[in-house]
C-alpha cells in the first residue's frame, strides 16, 4: 500500500507544478466578491489556486503515509524520479512542448543517477 501512497503523492506533485504554472498571482490579487462565483470572473482565477491548496496538501499527505513504511531516502528517490516523469510527459501532452532525444537521455540519466545515489547508500550500510 506504501507504494501506491507513493505513486499517488507523485501525480499530486505533479498536479501541484501544473497549478502553480497556472495561477495568476496578479488576477488572483485583483479578484473581488462580486467576480468569484462566475467562471469567467472568478472560477478560472481561482481554481488553479484551490488545484494549488488541494494538490499541495495531499501530497504531503501521502508521502507522509508512505515513508512510514517504506525508507525515507527510497521514498524521496523514487517520488523524485517519477514525478520528474510525469511532469515531461505531461509538458509533452498537454502543453505541446517539444521533446528531443538529447532531453530524454538527461532525464534519463538523473533518474539512472537517483536510483544509483540509492543503490550505493544501501551497499554503504
Amino acid at each position: 500500500m506504501a507504494w501506491i501512497y507513493l505513486i499517488l503523492a507523485a501525480l499530486c506533485e505533479t498536479a501541484w507544478t501544473f497549478c502553480l504554472k497556472l495561477m495568476k498571482f496578479s488576477d488572483l490579487k485583483a479578484l473581488r466578491f462580486a467576480n468569484l462565483y462566475r467562471w469567467h470572473g472568478g472560477g478560472s482565477v481561482i481554481s488553479p489556486f484551490v488545484g494549488y491548496l488541494v494538490f499541495g496538501l495531499a501530497n504531503i499527505y501521502l508521502f507522509s503515509m508512505a515513508i512510514k513504511q517504506i525508507s525515507t531516502a527510497t521514498a524521496f528517490a523514487v517520488w523524485t524520479a517519477v514525478t520528474l516523469l510525469l511532469i515531461k510527459i505531461a509538458e509533452t501532452a498537454f502543453f505541446n512542448q517539444r521533446t528531443s532525444w538529447i532531453e530524454v537521455f538527461f532525464l534519463m540519466l538523473i533518474m539512472v543517477g537517483i536510483i544509483g545515489l540509492k543503490t550505493y547508500a544501501m551497499q554503504v550500510k
